[in-house]
């Protein structure tokens, strides 16, 4: 017969790293699970080192039954998130819970009623999870699509978790939806259509990003994606530090022929952002790049002598268009436009086949339209929760 399940709070350095080694304990098993780097997982829950906890702050708690780690929760607060209108999804009672496992429900109803104890007692009425631990990190639980690896910065959650998660009284707040399509295909006619018009048209400039300059090309998406974003439900303004921060961590993977900013009269209003798909680069690495597995890394990441990596997978995580021009016949060209060419480079530059666009909110009509246009359909969807407390 089981014992009682206990909780032990997360103080120290050590206690982190054995907070994140109930990932690998629990997940290890399941052909599609990617071991993040236990480096980046370590930063990801270290003041001074993630730029998040400059308006955020969190707890960390492990299930312990039989001297054994059985499962693992966060409960935290991010202060953006109680600014967030509630049209858009925020509230200055809105807690949050994340970077979640369990061996069993019993293990999960004990975690998550820990979380929600800790966010009444920092005044908290509503739970939203899991969100792991920033909107822009890994939000959501994945509720579809098992059965192949995520994409480089994407999530994957034991499919019992669903069960589990509604069982302790959560209800559905948002669907976010990624969606895939085989790149080799070129694109139907009509969006070829479209593209080869705004390449007629002298008003717009389709230009790739310069990484030499990647301070600048950073501060000028960054400036257009919060002012296209910024209705978005869940959104939450990038600050300049966590753009610093992500584009440090993900430097390596940016390649000029990926990123493009689309002008109109010289003026940036658009644009997209692809990535190789870090996680084919380092599934087998089982999170460690010591001793061997920074040589490995580096000698996938440069594609051997060719300095392009060569990847099956391309994930589009970001792409906006400036709220002025949303809506409009000229956002729809500049889209296509975009992502025709770095359709194209990824296939004849670095030998990719697959293309992954998202998440999508499910509700983003405007993203769901181009999706459909380009012949890509919903592969995994990730389901946020809420909960009154």
């Amino acid at each position: 017969m089981a014992g009682a399940i206990e909780i032990f709070h997360v103080k120290t350095v050590a206690d982190k790293k054995r907070f994140i080694e109930i990932q690998f304990a629990l997940n290890k098993a399941d052909p599609a699970w990617v071991p993040p780097l236990k480096m980046d997982a370590l930063e990801l829950l270290t003041p001074g080192k993630n730029p998040w906890f400059e308006h955020g702050h969190i707890d960390l708690f492990i299930a312990v039954r039989d001297g054994k780690d059985v499962g693992r929760i966060s409960a935290h607060i991010d202060h953006l998130w109680l600014d967030m209108p509630a049209e858009q999804g925020g509230g200055r009672d809105i807690g949050n819970w994340g970077l979640f496992e369990a061996v069993d429900q019993d293990v999960a109803n004990v975690l998550i009623g820990h979380a929600e104890g800790w966010l009444r007692k920092e005044g908290m009425t509503k739970a939203v999870g899991p969100i792991s631990i920033s909107i822009w990190d890994e939000p959501g639980l994945l509720i579809k699509g098992h059965d192949h690896s995520p994409t480089v910065m994407m999530g994957y959650h034991n499919p019992k978790y669903e069960a589990w998660i509604e069982a302790a009284g959560y209800g559905k707040v948002k669907d976010l939806n990624t969606y895939e399509l085989d790149i080799t295909k070129p694109f139907p006619p009509l969006i070829q259509r479209i593209v080869s018009s705004g390449e007629r048209n002298p008003r717009i400039t389709i230009r790739k990003v310069n990484k030499k300059n990647f301070k600048a090309e950073a501060e000028l998406i960054l400036s257009i994606l919060n002012d296209a974003w910024s209705d978005n439900w869940g959104f939450l303004p990038i600050t300049e530090s966590e753009i610093t921060y992500v584009g440090k961590k993900l430097k390596p993977i940016v390649f000029n022929e990926l990123i493009r900013i689309a002008e109109v009269e010289g003026e940036p209003v658009a644009f997209m952002m692809t990535w190789p798909d870090l996680n084919e680069m380092q599934k087998d690495l089982n999170g460690n790049l010591f001793p061997f597995g920074v040589v490995k890394l580096l000698w996938r990441l440069n594609g051997g002598f060719s300095g392009k990596p060569r990847v099956r997978t391309m994930r589009v995580p970001l792409m906006g268009v400036k709220k002025k021009l949303q809506a409009t016949r000229l956002a729809s060209q500049l889209a296509f436009m975009m992502i025709e060419y770095i359709r194209n480079d990824s296939v004849e530059l670095f030998g990719a086949s697959r293309g992954e666009i998202g998440w999508i909110l499910e509700d983003n009509q405007g993203m769901v339209s181009i999706a459909d246009a380009i012949e890509s359909h919903v592969n995994k969807v990730y389901r946020i929760y809420g909960k009154t407390l």
